[in-house]
């Protein structure tokens, strides 16, 4: 298999309409060199990058409500929260990175792309917690579901989403965090597939809705 760039497919003409298809391009360009060899993506990555990266990510959008605060858990590459934010500019996108080297690429990258709704920072979702508050948390490849909803529901305001990119296991993962679901106070949960007609497979989400944030243990146990 070559290592080079393939050249997009026609459909990511459409889901990176507009404005978007330029920054999508010098994305998938920067992805392919300097990304590489900084070690954020694999060399036999790059000839996925439109299909398994890009596209895959881009349709992510498709679950994500209009003007809102989205935070990218462990953004690593810029995937999928860097793609959001090229597909959509009515987001206010936070790329949350604990390493060094994946923040300074993500800053280089934003600075590029010439993207105004991105900051970039440097931490752990943990750290947050009280300082910010969003609407959206998302986030790819980055634990199973159960330690994601420990990191990522205390950042979220009641009605908050959770959108967890997963694959093949989803459901499983699902069924593992039903505890984790109860003791973070989640609304609802399920399976959602978004991507139809535009990538194949279509991309398997799982979304949390946040409800009240629980009440601390010592304070339920005081009331009698």
């Amino acid at each position: 298999m070559s290592d080079e760039l393939t050249a997009p497919p026609q459909i990511a003409r459409e889901v990176f309409a507009g404005d978007a298809w330029d920054r999508a391009r010098q994305f998938a360009e920067l992805l392919a060199g300097p990304g590489v060899v900084r070690g954020l993506l694999g060399p036999r990555e790059v000839p996925r990058i439109w299909d398994r990266h890009l596209l895959n990510c881009a349709v992510v959008a498709e679950a994500v409500p209009e003007n809102v605060r989205l935070v990218d858990i462990g953004s690593g590459a810029g995937l999928p929260g860097l793609v959001l934010a090229i597909v959509r500019q009515d987001l206010s996108v936070t790329l949350l990175e604990p390493l060094l080297r994946r923040t300074v690429f993500l800053e280089e990258c934003v600075a590029a792309l010439k993207l105004d709704n991105v900051e970039v920072l440097r931490g752990r979702a943990e750290e947050l917690v009280g300082k910010r508050e969003f609407d959206v948390a998302c986030a790819r490849a980055v634990a199973p579901l159960d330690r994601l909803l420990k990191w990522s529901m205390p950042l979220l305001r009641e009605g908050g989403e959770l959108i967890a990119m997963k694959g093949e296991r989803a459901a499983e993962e699902l069924a593992e965090a039903e505890a984790q679901l109860r003791v973070s106070g989640a609304r609802t949960a399920e399976l959602i597939s978004v991507g139809h007609g535009k990538v194949e497979p279509p991309a398997t989400l799982v979304r949390v809705v946040a409800g009240p944030a629980p009440e601390p243990a010592g304070r339920r146990r005081r009331k009698r």
